[in-house]
């Protein structure tokens, strides 16, 4: 009752084939996992590597606004509330 008997893993190995069909349909699925784990693990290892720096530059259409001016970006947008029907 502990083991399993040989009877036992010939049923269940019959149970898996009938359900993923066969070699080639396992065979791609454990490539497809392989594949995935391998990604995961490139990827795992470049996010460890320290970012290079970039160095920022101001596009020459750029124009800061001068202390103490006003855009009309800067100015409060106000709303009237909501009106119960």
């Amino acid at each position: 009752m502990g083991s399993m008997s040989i009877w036992h893993w010939l049923i269940v190995l019959a149970v898996v084939l009938v359900l993923f069909g066969g070699g080639s349909k396992i065979s791609s699925l454990m490539g497809d996992f392989g594949k995935g784990l391998k990604s995961f693990k490139k990827n795992i290892a470049e996010d460890d590597t320290p970012a290079q720096p970039t160095q920022v530059t101001q596009d020459a259409s750029y124009h800061a606004p001068q202390p103490g001016s006003v855009s009309a970006a800067a100015e409060p947008v106000v709303r009237e509330p909501a009106r119960p029907v």
